[in-house]
C-alpha cells in the first residue's frame, strides 16, 4: 500500500509540473511510473543491514534507449528530481538510511531497445569529511543528513523534510551551513520556529538543540 501511494504521488507531481503535457507525451509508450516502480523494487532488493539500521542504495542510474531518452529530455531534470523524491519518501516510510547523497541519473544506452530500460543501484558512501557531519532526527527516530546544500522543512511534498503537521507552513524553515557551522532560518512561517523553546528568526545550531516547527519537535545532531 505504501509503495502504491508513493508511486501515485510521484506520477501526480510529474503531471502537475509539466502542466498536463506529460500524460499526452508518454501515452501508449514507456511510462515514468514503470521506472519509479522498478527503482523502488531495486531499493528493496539491494538493502542491507548496517550497524545503525537498514542501509539502502543511494546511487541509481536509469539506462534508456536513445529514442526514449529523447522523449524524456524535455523533462529530464524534473524527472530525475521526482524519481529521487519518490525514493526518498519510500526510504523514509520503510526506515531505511543512506550513507551518502541520494542520486538518480537518466542515461543513454544504445543497446537498449525502445520501450525498455535498465537500472543500476549501488550503495555509495560520501567522502569521509561529509559523512555524519550533521543530521535532523525526526520524532520517529529517522535521521535526515544535512550536507553543504541547505535543506527546507515544511508541508510541501518537495521540501527536503516533509512534516505532516497543519501548524507547519508549506515552506517553514531552512537549515544551512556556512564557514561557522549550521544555522536554522525561519522562512516567514505562520507559527514561527523555536530553538530550545525560544522563538527565533535565525539561530546557530549546536548538537542536541531541539527545533520546533508548529507542534513538531526535531533534534539537531552534529557529530
Amino acid at each position: 500500500m505504501a509503495v502504491t501511494m508513493v508511486l501515485q504521488e510521484f506520477e501526480q507531481k510529474l503531471e502537475r509540473l509539466v502542466e498536463g503535457v506529460f500524460s499526452t507525451a508518454f501515452r501508449g509508450e514507456l511510462q515514468p511510473v514503470e521506472i519509479g516502480r522498478k527503482l523502488i523494487r531495486e531499493m528493496n532488493l539491494r538493502r542491507r543491514v548496517g550497524l545503525n539500521g537498514i542501509i539502502a542504495p543511494n546511487d541509481f542510474k536509469v539506462y534508456l534507449s536513445p529514442y526514449d531518452l529523447e522523449r524524456f529530455s524535455r523533462f529530464e531534470e524534473v524527472f530525475e528530481h521526482e524519481l529521487a523524491a519518490a525514493l526518498r519518501d519510500h526510504a523514509e516510510k520503510e526506515g531505511y538510511i543512506f550513507v551518502g547523497p541520494l542520486s538518480v541519473q537518466v542515461m543513454e544506452d544504445v543497446e537498449i531497445k525502445a520501450g525498455h530500460f535498465d537500472i543500476e543501484a549501488d550503495v555509495v558512501e560520501g567522502p569521509p569529511e561529509e559523512q555524519h557531519i550533521a543530521a535532523i532526527e525526526l520524532p520517529d527516530g529517522y535521521r535526515v543528513s544535512i550536507g553543504d546544500r541547505p535543506i527546507v522543512i515544511g508541508r510541501l511534498s518537495d521540501c527536503d523534510i516533509v512534516l505532516h503537521d497543519q501548524n507547519v507552513s508549506r515552506r517553514h524553515a531552512e537549515i544551512g551551513k556556512d564557514s561557522k557551522g549550521y544555522s536554522v532560518t525561519d522562512l516567514g512561517s505562520t507559527n514561527g520556529t523555536m530553538v530550545n523553546g525560544v522563538p527565533v528568526r535565525t539561530s546557530r545550531l549546536m548538537d542536541g538543540d531541539e527545533l520546533s516547527f508548529g507542534t513538531t519537535t526535531v533534534i539537531f545532531i552534529h557529530t
